[in-house]
């Protein structure tokens, strides 16, 4: 939640009026500013590195714009870079000025601090970045060099992004002219660099979120003579201006005029919630739009506009009949005041069942209280409403106790529209079902909301919600009333499903991220790099094996890693005769880097490509059949190129050419004859050992051989699944001989290969996720034994290559893998 200061008052007061707010300003931080300043953060990183290890295109860049800035026509370098200077201290100071006189003093307090800290940081990025020399030229006086952070860019981008710029269009102008000139100016000098210029920028911008959330924004309540003035604007003559709570006033007219309930729309609102909303719209793919990331005007509009389409479906709800801007920053909208109260006050919730100990009689009847709720034709009236809502298929989406109300008259009004949509999709209108049906269940009773629900709008619809009614698919206040009540959220499925025995039950997916699954990701990512720092020593650091690497040797590295995903997708289509969507099967493909992370060996992705075989219509046996035909294809294959390679490098880790022999001696192959001929005559002599084979052979012989027949009568795929299994193989050698060239070694091409597929073959066996340890131990070993390279450098080369191969493909792979649950793929 945003964290307020000096803010407490109550949300909602229907008794006496509070007394109004105070004078003094209220400060928010507002979660958007947090978000800024992350986002600058990583722009300034980014930029640091590519000053860092893209050092030729930024010095092509600076000479590049060094001969486009001669070819402008130019007044002296004197004179122009006087006027710009002055123009960037006369901008702010005019708009600080124009601040004070407006009574928005301590707002200008706060720019200047952060003015202060953008130049605190630029003394200190200049001497921390002097050595980038990416970042500098010398100057034109031959005097030394520029400076890595330009000017003073920084503390006036700081100060006016403090002090507020949003709907103020002339200062906005101002500045950026200003900025830009002074910009140019400083590139025609010779006095900045294109990345200097840019840095400076960034770091304003970053520096002034970071005042504006360390010490909140200042949010003064509009004077209730403000508010009455800027409404005579509109055509409404108040007669007296009353504060119901924070941000709410009942505004009273002169004569006839009906009363208005005012609302006002500032930052103190926008900010209010916004960390939960942020998190609930991560998590859930339905969640409406947190209005604190839109514009003020955008949400004014937005506000209003939903509220006028509602009033002219037919349905009941606050009509807007006032809008008006306070500033930039606040706004006022008035609507015309109902008189009625919200289910959550008129009407008590359904007690819960009292637990009685076996054996004893009932107890006492409850006592008299506000236990009656609607009655049937107010429940009736509600369903009314909300059709008239969803015939112009307008989603209220904020359905809970305070948004529906009653008046006196029993008419039920539908309030709250704020985040609501228009032209919304089938399924925001099923989840405002849903939302109304818990809401009449926890005042009425799951039977009566029921049946209410069908006799106006048909089984239908209301059996297309029984997916939906789910808590994380409901408003905050009906989740927390549903709480409260074990049992109610059952009952009313059960209900729904015994008036619809036909409607689906099974609940719809609609969380695009489980906290569950977010800590498994991030507990599997920090125990891998912790693992992999004590197996390997800190001198392999991941951070460093990536920003010390070569670019290009790491951007072929990361080339060849994923082009195995499309390679292996062809390769695992191969070897089923029945045709697959090309889309789904990458996705399975590249989910298998997630479920690896919690499974040894290849373990996780077999049980992942037989469940999405099983859910692409093929039958259990023949889906699991095809990935036997896959394995022990790819067991042949792997073994075939390990021994080519092998050869090819030969036994004493000579180069094919060389003057050692490539091939091992024939004593040892005769002797590999020899020790095979004998296993297999001691399998068929030992009745024993010869039913243990035939026990181990049957799933073979009677549903590995059928399959195989079938796909030789696709030879065309079965020729695709081979050559995909060998060319996964070569995806990953390659990998791994860019990898080795990033960090500086230069094994041969033969030798990488049989450290790769030595190591591979180890991760099957270790019983580790994603074979962790094994892979690593024998893949460097053989690299360096085999590729005469320093054990260092292997261990380098081979973690890089587990980074790319192993560790970044993780998240990706949850996004494969969340995607084909929804798609109920798998």
């Amino acid at each position: 939640m945003a964290t307020v200061i000096q803010a407490d008052e109550s949300q909602e007061s229907r008794t006496t009026p509070p007394p109004a707010r105070t004078g003094r300003a209220d400060r928010v931080r507002h979660p958007a500013a947090l978000i800024r300043l992350v986002a600058g953060v990583c722009w300034i990183l980014l930029v640091l590195l590519l000053a860092g290890y893209a050092r030729s295109s930024v010095f092509g860049l600076d000479s590049d714009v060094a001969r486009g800035v001669d070819l402008l026509p130019w007044p002296p370098a004197k004179l122009t870079a006087a006027l710009c200077g002055a123009a960037l201290l006369t901008v702010p100071l005019g708009f600080a000025v124009d601040r004070v006189l407006r009574g928005d003093g301590r707002r200008v307090a706060d720019a200047v601090l952060a003015a202060v800290l953008a130049y605190g940081l630029t003394l200190g990025l200049d001497l921390l970045a002097g050595d980038l020399t990416t970042l500098t030229h010398p100057l034109p006086a031959g005097l030394g060099r520029t400076d890595p952070v330009y000017g003073h860019f920084a503390p006036v981008l700081a100060f006016m992004t403090a002090l507020g710029t949003a709907g103020r269009r002339r200062w906005r102008t101002a500045l950026a002219v200003t900025l830009a000139l002074s910009g140019l100016s400083g590139l025609v000098t010779g006095y900045a660099t294109p990345l200097s210029l840019l840095l400076a920028l960034l770091l304003g911008w970053t520096t002034a979120h970071a005042a504006r959330y360390a010490v909140g924004e200042p949010v003064a309540a509009p004077p209730e003579g403000q508010i009455a003035t800027a409404l005579a604007g509109t055509g409404v003559r108040p007669d007296a201006v009353l504060t119901l709570g924070t941000g709410r006033y009942l505004v009273t007219q002169h004569g006839d005029g009906p009363d208005l309930d005012v609302h006002l729309l500032d930052r103190y609102a926008q900010a209010s919630g916004l960390l939960g909303h942020l998190w609930l719209a991560l998590r859930l793919r339905t969640a409406p739009r947190p209005l604190g990331l839109r514009p003020l005007r955008a949400g004014l509009e937005h506000q209003t506009l939903l509220g006028h389409a509602a009033s002219a479906a037919g349905a009941r709800t606050r009509l807007p009949v006032a809008v008006v801007e306070l500033g930039p920053d606040a706004a006022l909208v008035a609507y015309r005041r109902l008189d009625a109260r919200p289910f959550a006050e008129l009407f008590a919730e359904l007690p819960e069942p009292p637990d009685e100990p076996l054996g004893e009689p009932p107890g006492e009847p409850l006592p008299d209280g506000p236990t009656d709720g609607p009655t049937d034709a107010e429940l009736r009236d509600a369903w009314r409403q909300l059709a008239l809502l969803q015939r112009r298929r307008i989603a209220h989406r904020s359905l809970s106790p305070n948004t529906v109300l009653l008046d006196a008259e029993g008419r039920v009004h539908l309030v709250g529209l704020a985040r609501g949509e228009i032209a919304a999709s089938e399924l925001l209108l099923r989840l405002d079902v849903a939302g109304l049906l818990a809401v009449l269940a926890v005042h009425a009773g799951p039977e009566r909301a029921v049946r209410a629900a069908i006799e106006v709008l048909g089984p239908g619809p209301v059996g297309t919600a029984l997916p939906l009614l789910q808590p994380i698919a409901l408003a905050r206040d009906t989740r927390a009333a549903l709480a409260r009540h074990k049992s109610l959220a059952a009952d009313l499925r059960a209900e729904v499903q015994r008036r619809m025995p036909q409607a689906p039950a099974e609940p719809v997916r609609l969380e695009r991220l489980r906290p569950r699954v977010l800590l498994t990701v991030v507990a599997g990512i920090a125990a891998g790099y912790a693992l992999l720092q004590f197996l390997f020593s800190l001198d392999t650091n991941p951070v460093n094996l990536v920003t010390e690497a070569d670019p290009l040797w790491l951007a072929g590295a990361a080339f060849w890693a994923a082009a195995s995903y499309p390679v292996a997708t062809f390769a695992f289509s191969g070897f089923v005769p029945e045709k697959l969507s090309f889309r789904s099967t990458l996705a399975a493909q590249t989910a298998g880097s997630f479920v690896k992370v919690a499974s040894p060996g290849g373990v996780g992705g077999l049980a992942l490509n037989t469940r999405y075989l099983q859910c692409a219509g093929i039958p259990t046996a023949q889906a699991m059949s095809s990935i036997g035909v896959s394995q022990l294809f790819g067991l042949v294959l792997h073994m075939l190129q390990l021994a080519v390679f092998s050869a090819l490098v030969g036994v004493n880790g000579a180069e094919f050419g060389s003057d050692s022999s490539p091939l091992p001696k024939g004593w040892v192959l005769g002797l590999a004859g020899v020790v095979g001929a004998v296993a297999a005559v001691s399998v068929a002599a030992v009745p024993r050992l010869r039913r243990r084979a035939q026990t181990l052979l049957r799933p073979l012989r009677a549903e590995v051989l059928p399959r195989l027949l079938d796909l030789a009568q696709h030879p065309g795929k079965l020729a695709g699944g081979v050559a995909g299994q060998l060319m996964v193989s070569m995806c990953f050698v390659l990998c791994l001989y860019c990898c080795t060239r990033a960090v500086g070694q230069y094994p041969g091409f033969n030798a990488v290969a049989v450290g790769f597929l030595a190591g591979n073959a180890a991760g099957n066996v270790v019983p580790t996720p994603g074979g962790v340890g094994g892979v690593e131990g024998l893949m460097s070993f053989m690299l360096a034994t085999t590729g005469h390279i320093d054990n260092a450098g292997a261990l380098a080369a081979v973690m890089l290559f587990r980074i790319l191969t192993f560790m970044l493909p993780v998240l990706p792979g949850w996004a494969a893998f969340a995607w084909l649950q929804r798609r109920r793929a798998i």
